[in-house]
C-alpha cells in the first residue's frame, strides 16, 4: 500500500522486463545559446520530441514536466536535447527530477493535493 508520508516505498517490478519501475517526475528546460532573444522556435522543437515520446507531459511558461520510469524520462530528455545539439547549437539543459518508487500518475496529483490543502485553510 502506498503511504504518502513514508520515507520509503516498495519498489515495484515491471512484470514484462523484470526491471524495477522508478516513477519519475521531471521538470526540464532545454534551449540553445547564441540564437538571439526569442527562443520559442527552438524550445518548440525540444517540446515536440517530448510530446512525441508518449510519456505524460505538460508545458508551462518555464518548464516541461514529464512523468514515467526513470530510464524512459532520461531517454526523452536526451532525445530532446539532441534535437537542438545535433543542429550545432550549444544547448543548455535545466533538469530537476523527483523519483518516487511505488507512485504513479503524480503529474497532476501533486497540484491537486496542494489545492486540497489550500481549500481546507
Amino acid at each position: 500500500m502506498i503511504d504518502r508520508n513514508s520515507d520509503r516505498q516498495e519498489v515495484p517490478v515491471d512484470p514484462e522486463t523484470g526491471k524495477p519501475y522508478i516513477n519519475t517526475l521531471a521538470a526540464v528546460a532545454i534551449a540553445p545559446s547564441g540564437t538571439g532573444a526569442e527562443l520559442s522556435e527552438y524550445v518548440a522543437q525540444a517540446v515536440g520530441v517530448i510530446r512525441e515520446s508518449g510519456l505524460p507531459n505538460e508545458t508551462n511558461a518555464m518548464f516541461t514536466n514529464i512523468e514515467g520510469d526513470l530510464d524512459e524520462v532520461l531517454q526523452v530528455v536526451r532525445d530532446a536535447t539532441y534535437k537542438l545539439a545535433s543542429q550545432g547549437y550549444r544547448t543548455g539543459v535545466t533538469l530537476k527530477l523527483d523519483t518516487r518508487p511505488g507512485f504513479t500518475s503524480q503529474l497532476h496529483a501533486k497540484a491537486e493535493l496542494v489545492d486540497k490543502i489550500l481549500k481546507q485553510d
